[in-house]
């Protein structure tokens, strides 16, 4: 018997759930490190660890290969998927990060009038890999209960 109804997709499930524990494990780091509960933003903002980018497709693509197979199209169109999106999260987003950061300590060092841009932060590779770990544990656990 299955713990997740049949009128449920349970590839919605190992989505959400991949971003509801990343999301909910960055917030609980950033309060073990600052001690500060109040700091309900990290439940929703990108960056710091883990990867919620890389748990949620990590979960999708780990439930795709153990429902549909792994030698399916669909996995293999997953994994790709996964694949682009870890890099981006760690090349791209990074480095659009690092300069947003570096334009704001230039207005700042100029004491310009200029509103501060925001800066989306991306993910170091060690981020990247334990959102990947968390989501492939998602998706296992995904399958198990859908069995």
């Amino acid at each position: 018997m299955a713990l997740i109804p049949d009128i449920v997709s349970p590839y919605l499930v190992a989505v959400a759930a991949g971003w509801i524990v990343a999301q909910g494990l960055k917030y609980l780091f950033v309060v073990a490190r600052t001690h500060d509960w109040g700091n309900l933003r990290q439940l929703y903002l990108s960056g710091n660890m883990p990867s919620a980018h890389s748990a949620t497709v990590m979960a999708l693509t780990t439930l795709i290969g153990f429902k549909d197979g792994m030698g399916s199209g669909l996995f293999g169109l997953a994994a790709l998927f996964a694949s682009v999106v870890m890099y981006d999260a760690m090349m791209v987003r990074r480095s659009s990060g690092e300069q947003g950061m570096a334009i704001q300590e230039l207005i700042k060092s100029l004491k310009s009038n200029v509103a501060l841009p925001r800066s989306a932060k991306g993910h170091t590779p060690l981020e990247v890999v334990a959102g990947a770990m968390i989501g492939v544990a998602i998706g296992a656990v995904v399958f198990i209960a859908t069995k």
